[in-house]
């Protein structure tokens, strides 16, 4: 199919000044063109009027969980889970994400039943289950059971929060395991986590030799390990092990923070969770004495966005969205623009998160060949960025060159 989608102004990702009037065609699941004014020639199908409107590419969060929707011990039926998973998708494609990482929880499944149509949502990267070490964040095992107690771990198969593994050994064979399912990376943790039970934030998890063979293991299949990270300790064993990426990022200091971008180490900052946590977490199930360790947590996390960004890290976007109901996506990119440029907002949750994706010759810019996934927006996102955590503002969405959201 081929349309155009005419008058809009665009911001396509890459940073550069706003364009108006623009014309954008689509063919197939391709951006054919992209034309200042009026297209060019005679006119290449359906046109899809837009004026008025705020054309961007498709927004990516580079860090979901749609699959952790239970907390405790409120264990919901595998079909509450599985449409709770299903309803997550739908309202991130509504908001406007038309791709995401999931950094733990979901199995490749749930990215194969979007694929194939059966579910509307994002184009879904899952890393299946996070490796973690014994006690450590993402072990919800109950505090006296054995180790590795299956109790709490999920349902294979479709979310899987934690994988608890130790020693190099045991790593590796996690790895390949989360792999198998259909993982497109891997997720590790390095620190401890808020909702933990057994760490703290201050702990470093998993020795350097454990992180190598999960970075070994991710290389061998040309790909790489992201690692939830809160401390500077976590951090350095990280990069000594060759992680590609960091999550949250929330006590950073000037040095590691350099260090960081002399390895090309990537940064995905997470505010949205924690602006709503406080209001969200009796839905969410999470226990009230989990509550206290949210405490500082977003200026701790703005002080080390600024150093990650004086230092020249690469800063991409993610909300850490949790819950049966994750409606809040767009937050995200409203803080950041909050805490900096709005441009720098947008363009982080577009082509600097494509990049990190590494599928950044496919998706984040609007331009001749990428993707054609495309949003249009009701206002300029430049001067108000509120609008991206109102999904009745995000007015169209085409994903792979198909119309899957029209409020105009």
């Amino acid at each position: 199919m081929t349309f155009q989608l005419r008058g809009a102004t665009l911001v396509d990702g890459s940073g550069r000044d706003p364009q108006p009037t623009t014309t954008v065609v689509l063919e197939g699941d391709r951006i054919a063109a992209v034309e200042a004014g009026s297209p060019n020639g005679s006119a290449r199908g359906d046109v899809i009027d837009v004026d008025g409107l705020t054309l961007l590419p498709g927004l990516i969060d580079a860090h979901t969980h749609f699959g952790i929707v239970n907390f405790g011990e409120d264990r919901a039926p595998a079909a509450v889970t599985a449409a709770r998973i299903f309803r997550n998708c739908e309202l991130a494609l509504e908001a406007g994400f038309t791709t995401v990482r999931d950094v733990g929880g979901i199995d490749g499944g749930v990215a194969q039943a979007v694929e194939l149509g059966l579910i509307a949502g994002p184009r879904i990267f899952p890393s299946g289950p996070i490796l973690c070490q014994t006690g450590g964040h993402g072990d919800d095992s109950p505090p006296f059971a054995a180790a590795h107690h299956p109790h709490g771990h999920g349902l294979p198969g479709l979310t899987q929060p934690g994988f608890p593994c130790d020693g190099p050994d045991q790593v590796r064979l996690a790895a390949r395991d989360v792999l198998r399912r259909g993982a497109t990376q891997l997720k590790v943790c390095v620190s401890g986590g808020v909702v933990s039970f057994t760490d703290r934030l201050e702990d470093a998890q998993f020795s350097v030799e454990e992180l190598k063979a999960a970075v070994a293991e991710a290389d061998a299949r040309d790909t790489y390990v992201t690692a939830h990270a809160h401390n500077v300790k976590g951090i350095r064993n990280g990069l000594a092990a060759g992680v590609e990426c960091f999550e949250h990022g929330t006590f950073l200091d000037e040095s590691t923070a350099q260090a960081m971008a002399e390895a090309g180490a990537y940064l995905v900052p997470t505010f949205a969770v924690v602006r709503i946590f406080a209001e969200k977490a009796k839905e969410w199930g999470v226990p009230d004495e989990i509550v206290p360790r949210m405490a500082g947590i977003e200026d701790a996390m703005a002080r080390s966005l600024g150093l990650a960004r004086d230092a020249g890290v690469v800063i991409g976007s993610g909300s850490d969205i949790l819950g049966p109901e994750q409606d809040r996506r767009g937050l995200e990119i409203a803080i950041r623009a909050e805490l900096g440029d709005p441009m720098e907002a947008i363009v982080a949750a577009t082509a600097v998160n494509a990049r990190i994706l590494r599928r950044a010759d496919d998706i984040g810019i609007v331009e001749t060949g990428k993707r054609a996934d495309v949003i249009a927006v009701d206002g300029n996102p430049l001067t108000d960025a509120k609008l991206f955590d109102d999904p009745s503002r995000v007015v169209l969405v085409i994903k792979d060159g198909r119309v899957v959201k029209d409020l105009r």
